[in-house]
């Protein structure tokens, strides 16, 4: 299989680990495909670069492939009917006339007449952070439109396979109330791909360990630590540039905010009736993910994270989505403490 060329941290290196989430689009192809696949994880867990590695591996079986990322305006289309492909580079360039709604709906009707007109047995549709782009009021209503376009297609077809990917943390449980889609988690990398991502990073640097402790495997994390020479402080303050912390932290109340600390201890001390609604601010924050499923490998695209750990910031239930998400939040609790 061909490895695509990513650029990470200023770098340009090759798609690295995931071998078991590669294993599962094989399956999904040799398997039965009755509903789009959603995938949720953290920010910057590595789902774009799977889903971009995805679209190769899949072109390299036979199908026509359209990658759109609309978080970055970005196509990678597969494809021999230009016409449609040069219809959706246009609408990329086009912003006024085009929309993000418009452009999400227009992906689904190339593919359509990719089946019907073009008479294309093998239709591949990767979608990646398209309910932060329409609104999260859209997102039910657009995974539908995903959902009828296997269900009731324009014309014959051998195999549809739809992958929406998103770290929208609002968006499993308003997907999730209806039966349209398979929902699926991916977490950060585990440890053993984490290492060879690592290595392919020059000059001098610390300890894997040290790398792993303060990232969780999360590949964003890392290069931002390679970019800010590997310091801990001037990570989580470029965290917190980006992020509105300041003004949630003084929108709760002391109860809350004790609760919080206690979370950046345990994240399972959240999941309870009384602190759902903080558990939930925080979901909506992308600070952490909740309600994780069970580590079998049916739950998750690729390796689970582990059961339990602390030091990471992983619970059973509830996990923050890096250790930088949970130091900046001790940091600025113990600011206003």
């Amino acid at each position: 299989m061909k490895r695509v060329k990513l650029t990470f941290a200023g770098l340009t290196i090759e798609f690295t680990d995931r071998s078991r989430a590669l294993e599962r689009v094989e399956e999904w192809v040799k398997g039965v495909i009755s509903q789009p696949i959603v995938v949720y994880g953290p920010e910057g867990c590595g789902k774009s670069a799977w889903l971009r590695q995805v679209a190769e591996s899949l072109r390299e079986l036979g199908f026509e492939v359209l990658y759109l990322d609309f978080l970055h305006r970005d196509l990678v289309a597969y494809s021999d009917v230009k016409e449609l492909v040069e219809k959706l580079y246009a609408a990329l360039t086009d912003v006024t006339g085009f929309p993000e709604l418009k452009l999400a709906m227009l992906l689904v009707d190339v593919a359509k007449q990719l089946i019907g007109k073009w008479r294309k047995k093998r239709i591949a549709l990767l979608v990646d952070e398209v309910f932060q782009a329409i609104g999260l009021e859209r997102a039910e209503l657009y995974v539908k439109s995903l959902l009828s376009l296997i269900e009731y297609p324009p014309g014959d077809y051998e195999k549809i396979l739809v992958l929406v990917a998103t770290s929208e943390g609002l968006t499993r449980s308003r997907v999730g109330r209806h039966t349209w889609a398979d929902i699926l988690a991916m977490w950060n990398m585990p440890r053993s791909g984490f290492i060879e991502l690592y290595e392919k990073i020059p000059g001098s640097k610390p300890t894997v360990d040290y790398a792993w402790r303060l990232s969780g495997g999360n590949p964003r994390i890392l290069g931002q630590l390679y970019r800010l020479q590997w310091s801990l402080d001037a990570v989580v303050e470029w965290f917190l540039r980006t992020t509105k912390l300041e003004h949630f932290i003084r929108s709760l109340s002391s109860t809350e905010r004790e609760w919080l600390l206690e979370a950046t201890e345990d994240p399972d001390s959240l999941f309870h009736r009384d602190k759902l609604p903080l558990l939930s601010k925080l979901v909506e924050l992308n600070l952490v993910v909740d309600t994780l499923p069970p580590r079998t490998p049916a739950n998750w695209v690729d390796e689970p994270p582990p059961e339990r750990d602390l030091e990471l910031g992983v619970g059973v239930n509830v996990a923050w989505q890096t250790p930088v998400h949970r130091e900046a939040l001790k940091r600025i609790l113990h600011k206003h403490s």
